[in-house]
């Protein structure tokens, strides 16, 4: 039975959920398959296990334009299994394919595509699928890939997408576990079940937290609507706060501020529609904060936002772990103008175990070394008043680097913590609710959970070159709103337009440390939203939007997905 101690720790868990927007511009079709295949795997895993342990507690955070597209999906797969038509993604396609007939150019794709999977946890440990691999790798180095049949690929399309099944969909689903078992030779009907199965899972993503949300399991808290990085939005200078030699573009980005603020106003709305409330926190994306950005979301009534480590140690001047046991990291600071938004920082060394390092552990040694940190700080803060630590991180692409999915490490996780006498599970808007009086930070320096900078959104070459291309179309959008040329329907669709090439990713895969396939796919995808952006305001594009702005090379841990606190 679990004993009352007199001072407990409290532990918050910050799961952020984000996705950018991959519907093509010009098509209308995702160009890349991550929203779905994470909402099926990731987003319902989390879901799942948050209802079965009885005393998990978490905070988990949606961006807007993530639940946009998850309700685009739903809606579209439902459609198409009603009335037929047109499936929004061609990954989905060619798992709905009647008869595996594909072209070369598809099937090359698709030998591509579907081995995009972490293979040691999520390939192998299926014969029929591992079968594939081999086959294909035996045809790769002897010229033989013309020799794989139609029924290589329609099998091979099937077992990509029950491989990217959550686990407690794999475990318990009657219609995963027919086809598990049934292994090869899928027909169209098999992979007509499959899409229907995707489709319930996509729609049931926001009524489930919703729930879970009224339940009081979890908080719901937001980032503003497409992900943009709000201090750079206002201030490019803000980025020499902390690295002073960085490349900045050569003019401020135009109307910064309003942009900044219709971000926040339109993820405060959308959260509202999703989830049935309005959102008390607010992550600002990638943690990225810097004075003027506290401020504004303090005015826009957020009761709390949250941010790196890094920065807590840029703000106060010094190394917080260095000071007193590290016990300024374990209570949020009061910021923004009057005080009115409360910050927690996040724990970099403990959200960076589970990021990186619990992978490669045995569950039950990485859950009890876990524990010991959490003692660890639980002790050094005994003269605190109500100290709290703060774990907050990716929330779909860990997992896939875990012993099935991270389930057995996450239900074991949330059970050791909930039933341990010294800690307590709780929200950040709950922590608030019970210890409001919180120090002030005199002021917040800019950076991001990533190194305590921005650099990785803005300081070299191509980073910088992919927001002076930004600012020339925005420049572009300004001239033809202010001359009235658009009417209110073509004005809507380039605004959000805007929006879209405002999100953060883009800027975050330019650089020649990440993997040259994903640069290159974001890369492509980034310069066909700003020339949509053109198109929709009547403009012609510049031919600077033909030449890539990165190529990448690189080998960034995890595949460039995720980055280290510092």
């Amino acid at each position: 039975m679990k004993k009352t101690a007199p001072h407990k720790l409290s532990v918050v868990f910050c799961w952020h959920m984000h996705q950018p927007f991959y519907r093509d511009a010009e098509s209308g079709s995702y160009a890349l398959p991550w929203v779905y295949l994470h909402a099926m795997k990731d987003y319902t895993d989390m879901a799942a296990i948050l209802e079965q342990v009885p005393g998990a507690r978490a905070v988990v955070n949606f961006v807007p334009s993530l639940t946009a597209q998850i309700d685009d999906y739903a809606e579209r797969i439902r459609v198409w299994l009603d009335h037929g038509g047109e499936l929004p993604d061609p990954l989905l396609a060619a798992l709905a394919h009647t008869d595996g007939c594909f072209s070369n150019d598809t099937r090359h794709w698709l030998l591509e595509t579907c081995f995009r999977l972490n293979h040691a946890r999520n390939l192998h440990r299926y014969p029929a699928y591992s079968r594939l691999w081999n086959l294909a790798e035996q045809c790769r180095h002897h010229d033989g890939l013309d020799y794989l049949g139609d029924n290589y690929f329609t099998d091979l399309v099937t077992w990509y997408h029950l491989a990217w099944l959550g686990e407690t969909v794999r475990n318990t689903h009657f219609i995963a576990r027919r086809l598990i078992e049934k292994a090869r030779n899928f027909t169209s009907q098999d992979r007509r079940d499959l899409i229907t199965l995707i489709a319930s899972l996509m729609a049931d993503i926001p009524p489930r937290y919703r729930k879970l949300a009224d339940m009081g399991k979890i908080e719901v808290s937001t980032t503003p609507y497409a992900h943009p990085i709000i201090p750079l939005q206002l201030d490019f200078k803000a980025a020499l706060e902390t690295v002073p030699d960085a490349m900045l573009p050569s003019t401020p980005y135009p109307g910064g501020k309003e942009r900044a603020q219709e971000h926040i106003d339109l993820a405060k709305r959308a959260h509202a529609i999703s989830f049935g409330h309005p959102a008390r926190g607010c992550w600002p994306a990638e943690g990225a904060v810097s004075q003027a950005t506290v401020d504004m979301l303090g005015q826009s009534g957020f009761d709390w936002c949250a941010t790196g480590e890094g920065v807590l140690h840029h703000s106060l001047g010094y190394n917080v772990r260095e000071h007193q046991g590290g016990s300024g990291l374990y209570h949020p600071w009061r910021t923004g103008k009057d005080g009115k938004i409360a910050c927690f920082f996040r724990d970099d060394r403990l959200s960076d175990h589970i990021g990186f390092e619990y992978q490669s552990w045995d569950t039950k040694d990485a859950v009890a070394n876990f524990i010991h940190e959490l003692s660890g700080i639980h002790k050094r803060t005994l003269a605190e008043k109500a100290p709290v630590v703060s774990i907050i991180m990716d929330g779909e692409n860990a997992w896939e680097h875990f012993h099935e999915n991270g389930l057995p490490f996450l239900t074991s996780l949330y059970q050791a913590i909930s039933e341990h006498n010294e800690f307590d599970l709780t929200t950040f808007s709950e922590y608030l609710s019970q210890h409001p009086e919180q120090p002030r930070l005199k002021r917040m320096s800019a950076g991001s959970w990533v190194y305590g900078n921005l650099s990785t959104w803005i300081g070299d070459a191509a980073k910088t070159r992919g927001w002076e291309l930004l600012i020339a179309a925005k420049l572009a959008y300004d001239k033809v709103k202010e001359d009235g040329q658009l009417s209110d329907e073509k004005l809507a669709a380039a605004t959000e337009q805007l929006r879209i090439c405002e999100g953060s990713d883009w800027c975050w895969w330019f650089g020649d440390y990440n993997p040259g396939p994903a640069v290159r796919d974001f890369d492509r995808l980034y310069r066909t939203h700003l020339r949509k952006l053109y198109q929709l305001i009547g403009a012609t594009a510049p031919t600077a939007l033909d030449a890539p702005i990165s190529e990448g090379g690189g080998g960034a841990e995890g595949g460039g997905t995720m980055r280290r606190g510092n």
